[in-house]
């Protein structure tokens, strides 16, 4: 199972930058490569940080945006192994990877680390329809929550931003489709991945003295 999952990631990653290098970006500027990494596997995310660091000096953004998804009916509908996976996927896979990259970013001259918490992490939430009974997933995002909030303040110092957000049940079409850009944005509509990519854009490209900690969003 574990080769199985690695060999849909890897898949989709070299999809993913398939479909960057397709945009006809200036290859002397713009380069995306595909690696695959194992977020419950320290060994699998030092392995992935040394790749990284074997071709730049260093790391402008770290995006924090893996997690393991549970499915099922509620808490007896998982197997122990699916808790255990869940947990370490979203919360230690997330500490692990910001420890693994932070001295690439701290060689940048504007490091940010953009997690996708997810509103599961706020503290009271109980309105996700997609991890409605999953008790594992609103645990680990909990766990991100804490450790991106103290994070932020400890890093600091270093010129280091940590930006969390926070986001409901949103819509999350496809970039390079036409709902991308079509998908209606009014107050009456659900929140788009759009939204919280401009949302990310918008909090790295403030000056480096405007420190944007977290964004929590309405529900509809």
């Amino acid at each position: 199972m574990a080769l199985e999952r690695h060999r849909v990631v890897i898949t989709a990653a070299e999809r993913v930058r398939d479909e960057i290098r397709a945009q006809g970006h200036d290859a002397d500027r713009v380069h995306a490569y595909a690696y695959a990494c194992d977020l419950t596997d320290p060994a699998s995310v030092r392995e992935f940080a040394a790749a990284v660091a074997a071709r730049t000096d260093h790391v402008d953004v770290l995006v924090n945006n893996g997690s393991r998804y549970q499915h099922g009916t509620d808490l007896l509908s998982a197997s122990d192994e699916d808790v255990v996976d869940t947990l370490a996927s979203g919360a230690t896979g997330t500490v692990l990877a910001t420890k693994a990259f932070l001295p690439l970013l701290l060689k940048s001259a504007k490091p940010d680390v953009v997690t996708m918490v997810s509103g599961c992490g706020e503290a009271g939430h109980d309105r996700s329809d997609a991890h409605d009974a999953h008790d594992a997933f609103y645990a680990a995002k909990s766990t991100q929550a804490g450790s991106t909030e103290i994070l932020s303040r400890r890093l600091r110092d270093r010129g280091v931003r940590v930006i969390s957000l926070y986001p409901p049940d949103f819509d999350n079409h496809d970039p390079l489709s036409e709902a991308w850009e079509a998908a209606p944005r009014t107050a009456k509509d659900p929140l788009t991945a759009q939204s919280l990519v401009d949302c990310v854009f918008f909090a790295i490209g403030r000056p480096r003295d405007c420190f944007i900690k977290s964004f929590h969003f309405e529900q509809v």
